[in-house]
């Protein structure tokens, strides 16, 4: 009779072949001595695990071992066209697309512009994008295990109801998972953008091996994704991070955003002193006039430092983060804003985070979405490999 709690030989011979194959998405390619030791198992049950994933098609045997001496030992590599995952950045006037298979390459990608930021033609774009996509792999529809949207808004928790989804018409209030489920044919994970935003960043971008940090997103609008211990973290209604409410009865002369930032150069623009800042103050405009030594431009922008440092201080004070990682249209100016950023932190913090820019850019989102559908499809080609082998 098996001990109380003792696991069960096949149980054991599952989790051994899940940490085989962790182990060679992780190193491949890799050697099957390479894996014992990485993985802590003896090389008989890495043969075994090895020869069970190569009949269900998840390894094989790799053409080419690493560069130096190979002494005969033969490599493993993920079938990394086993399944494809599909991510998708949901924005005002776009959407963003990918395709990347268990390897974590994308197969396609293509950015389409919306007729009209409203729900309903959002999943017209999205099912044609898909479409589209797919064409583009050459391979077959039935791999793609999932798919992962970022959008913009409060998933909540419970319904996986929209909330706080202004930006985009028909958003509010609405089970939009559901709908694009229905419209793809595949199980779709939605998620805020600004959280994807953040792991996009933990995966391939500037936060990469750092465990605790924030996402801030500083453009049309404000907003954080916030990773401590390594994890997302969403908080009890999935509205961890809506920073527009951080301070509580907020005025204009706290707003980094692009709006009261064109307010301000236009308020300052009219006291009489010579600037080349001009209506309507777009705010690429007052970055680029700053670089050539405007005044008024520079100005505006120490105030736009001083905003976001304001937003970031209080993250910072609670959380302890190692990292605050600046994205969006105002947030990626990173020469102008680095710099007095760092150092009123310094100034105000006993345990300043360290500041960056964004290296991921405009696909931030979108590499987030990957990352998480990526995850989610490994799981399931081994659970559905466990089915098929029980």
């Amino acid at each position: 009779m098996a001990r109380p709690g003792a696991a069960s030989p096949p149980l054991l011979k599952h989790l051994n072949e899940r940490t085989v194959l962790d182990a060679i998405h992780a190193g491949a390619p890799i050697s099957r001595a390479e894996i014992s030791r990485r993985a802590g198992i003896s090389k008989p049950t890495v043969s075994l695990a090895l020869e069970s994933l190569r009949e269900a098609g998840l390894v094989r045997e790799a053409r080419r071992g690493p560069d130096g001496p190979s002494y005969g030992a033969i490599y493993f590599e993920p079938v990394a066209e086993a399944a494809l995952t599909l991510g998708l950045d949901l924005g005002t006037h776009f959407v963003r697309g990918a395709i990347c298979d268990l390897g974590g390459t994308i197969r396609a990608r293509q950015d389409v512009e919306l007729a009209h930021a409203d729900a309903a033609d959002a999943v017209d774009a999205i099912t044609r994008l898909r479409a589209t996509l797919i064409d583009a792999t050459a391979l077959a529809p039935e791999l793609i295990d999932a798919a992962v949207v970022g959008v913009p808004g409060v998933i909540e928790t419970d319904s996986g109801t929209l909330r706080l989804a202004g930006n985009v018409e028909g958003l509010e209030g609405r089970q939009f998972g559901d709908e694009l489920e229905r419209a793809l044919g595949v199980p779709v994970t939605l998620e805020n953008d600004i959280n994807l935003a953040a792991l996009g960043e933990l995966w391939q971008g500037a936060a990469r091996g750092v465990d605790n940090f924030a996402f801030l997103s500083v453009g049309t609008g404000l907003g954080a994704g916030l990773v401590l211990g390594g994890a997302l973290h969403r908080g009890r209604h999935g509205a961890a991070g809506e920073l527009d409410f951080a301070l509580g009865a907020r005025s204009d002369s706290e707003d980094p955003c692009a709006a009261a930032v064109s307010a301000l150069a236009g308020r300052l623009s009219r006291d009489g002193r010579e600037t080349e800042l001009a209506p309507p103050y777009d705010t690429r405009a007052i970055f680029g006039a700053a670089r050539n030594g405007d005044g008024v431009a520079r100005e505006v922008i120490a105030e736009v430092a001083r905003r976001i440092a304001m937003h970031v201080a209080p993250i910072a004070a609670v959380a302890d983060v190692e990292l605050v990682v600046l994205g969006g249209g105002i947030g990626a100016n990173g020469d102008l804003l680095l710099g007095p950023v760092g150092r009123m932190l310094a100034d105000w913090l006993p345990f300043p985070p360290r500041v960056e820019v964004s290296t991921l850019g405009d696909a931030a989102i979108l590499t987030g979405a990957l990352a998480v559908g990526l995850q989610a499809a490994l799981d399931n080609v081994f659970t559905r490999r466990q089915a098929l082998t029980a």
